[in-house]
This record gives C-alpha cells, structure tokens and sequence, in this order.
C-alpha cells in the first residue's frame, strides 16, 4: 500500500473488537478510494501480520456485522459490496475528530490573530456594558465583583455601571468554494497526497454542515479540466493522469460563488504544483517545464480578477520546491490573498484554523 503504515492505534486491545476493526476499515476505504474488496484485502494481510482477530471474533464476523449495522450494502450476490451514506457519514466524522484532535496537540503559536467584537463566540476577555448589548452575553462573576468594589458589602446593589459582558467573535456567514487538485504528480514519488487531501475536505464539510448551517460549501476538482463534486463523493476520489488547470479550476470555482447572494465568499486551493495547462478552444496547451508565460498570465490574471470581486485565495501547497514557492509568491500578491506551505499531516490543521479565523470578522 502507498506510504501508509500500521500504527498500533487500530490495535488497541481496550475496544470492542467491532469498533476496534471498524477504525482500521475506515482509514483504509479512504486509501483505497471506496474499494471495500479491496480495503478488506489490506485488512486480511494486516490480521495475519498483526493479529486483529481472534478465534472468537474473525473478519467474516466483521463484515456480516458492517452489512448488519447498514455500513455496506451487498443487495445483489454477483455485485460487489459498496458502502453507505451512513458509511459516507462516519467516515466524515472520524476525519473531522481527527483534525480537532490534532488541533489540540498543535503547540501554541500557531493561530491567527483574532478580533473582537460583538458577535457569537465568547472569549475569556470582558468589557463594560454598553445599551444594547445581548444579557445572556453577561459575565456575572466581573459584575458582582464591581458591585462589590463600587457599593460594598452593607449597601450591595447592581447597577448598570457595574455591568461586564463577555467579548465576542463575530461569526460571519461564509460561501467557500474548495479547489483539491487531482493532478498525478498528487500522487508522484511514492507521497500520497490525495488521501489527506480528500480527509481534509470530508472534515471541513462535515463542520460546516453540522455547525454553520448556514455557509455554504462547494467543492471541486480540478486536473486538465475542472468539475463540481458532492460532498458523498469524496472518499472515491481518485488521481488521474492529469495536467494542472489551475485557470479550469478558478474559473468554475468564480462561477459557482457569482450565484451564492452571500457576501463573504472565499476560495481554498489545495495543489502541490505550478500551473501546467490551459484550454484554448477545444485544445489544451500543456507545458509540464518550468513557468510557461502563457500559462501564468492566464493563472495571475484570474487571480487578479478574484481581488476585484473580493473573493480572497487561500492557496495550501504541499510541496515547497522553489520554483513552487515564486508561483505561489506571485499567485498571492495578485490576489492579495493567503498562502500556507504545509506538510501532508499539518494540513488539516492549517485550513481548520484559516477557515474559523475568516469568519471571526468585526461587526
């Protein structure tokens, strides 16, 4: 299997022997894009090395219970078995927690600067009351505190002046349109860079679908042309053999966010590589060498155009060669947007942290 190893995390002797294999199972289904023959094949090699299973409870015990649960669904004898929406949705899960759980181990530091406000999200900051602000946002332990300081103990009472309400973020309601790139140097020397790629974008669908109901989120794929996906397809996606259209991949991306009334709409790219073609006509150009001119000034003058629509690129490139890094210097200047340079496990936690700072905004 491509540069994936077996940690003793999946090993783990506390859990039921279900959600032991279940864990394991799901982590390989990504891998193998939606493959169950196969992902159960990697589990077979992996009992016999490791010894996931016991005379008590086997593999074949495993999948009658994952067709029992309704995680696969095996109607038809000659066909094989294919997972669930509810197989879709627990795969989403567990990449969301997995991002967070990363999130909490990530040293401090790395967070962007917040700014406050009066909004939704409560912080450990308080100011003085002012007319209008919401009660429920009230920090009664400053209040009491004031009340005490300004009155003392013999003649207690709370007054207006002697009010604190907690500061607030403001989360403001976001359209984002997600770019993975699915070029074949995505999967190139022996990296897989497609599989965090694709846990990446099931963990942020899963928040914003369960948490900020009312953003929206599309996301597309872009190789040597570019298409919209729905969230249930990305465990299966795949790498082709592909250039890169980064022009394909803005322009679609430019046309679904024309359509959201939303005012704040955002692209994020995910890429390891430059811009290596564009469509002229019915024709690709392709030049894999280099920067080719033509190629760039198509990419830049989108980007520039993005800037007047004040639609911001946050460009997350998994691969820091230097002629990468003097695209993206480029890329980012004419959009005045973002760009990150993120190993393969980081990734997650750079889009979490940009993706929640973009919608901590002043009222």
């Amino acid at each position: 299997m491509l540069n994936w190893t077996f940690s003793q995390k999946f090993n783990d002797p506390e859990e039921n022997p279900f959600d032991r294999l279940f864990k394991l199972f799901k982590e390989l289904l990504i891998h193998t894009s939606g493959n169950v023959e196969e992902a159960l094949s990697w589990m077979t090699q992996l009992d016999k090395q490791y010894d996931l299973t016991d005379e008590n409870y086997g593999l074949a015990d495993f999948i009658q219970e994952l067709k029992d649960k309704g995680y696969l669904a095996d109607k038809k004898l000659e066909s094989p078995m294919t997972p669930t929406s509810k197989l879709e949705i627990s795969l989403r899960k567990t990449a969301l927690a997995d991002i967070f759980e990363d999130l909490q181990k990530s040293k401090p530091g790395k967070h962007n600067t917040k700014i406050i406000g009066r909004g939704d999200e409560i912080t450990e900051e308080s100011r003085a009351y002012e007319y209008g602000d919401r009660l429920d946002k009230l920090s009664m332990t400053e209040s009491l505190r004031n009340a005490q300081i300004n009155h003392g103990i013999d003649d207690f009472k709370l007054t207006q002046q002697d009010l604190e309400v907690h500061e607030t973020f403001f989360q403001s309601q976001t359209s984002t349109v997600l770019m993975i790139d699915i070029s074949h140097s995505m999967i190139l020397y022996g990296e897989d860079r497609i599989t965090p790629a694709k846990k990446v974008a099931m963990a942020l669908a899963e928040l914003i679908t369960t948490q900020y109901k009312k953003d929206t989120l599309d996301i597309i794929v872009f190789g040597n042309d570019a298409w919209q996906i729905q969230i249930k397809d990305l465990p299966y996606l795949q790498v082709g053999p592909y250039h890169t259209n980064t022009v394909a991949g803005l322009e679609l991306a430019m046309d679904l966010l024309r359509k959201r009334k939303n005012p704040n709409k955002q692209i994020m790219m995910i890429t390891d590589g430059k811009p290596t073609c564009i469509k002229k006509g019915k024709k690709y150009y392709k030049n894999a060498y280099g920067l080719d001119k033509k190629i760039l000034g198509r990419t830049l003058g989108l980007a520039s155009k993005c800037r007047k629509l004040n639609i911001p690129i946050t460009t997350f490139m998994i691969a820091r060669d230097p002629y990468l890094v003097n695209f993206v210097d480029q890329f980012t200047k004419a959009n005045n947007g973002k760009a990150f340079y993120s190993s393969l496990k980081g990734l997650g936690e750079f889009i979490f942290m940009d993706y929640k700072a973009n919608k901590r905004k002043r009222r």
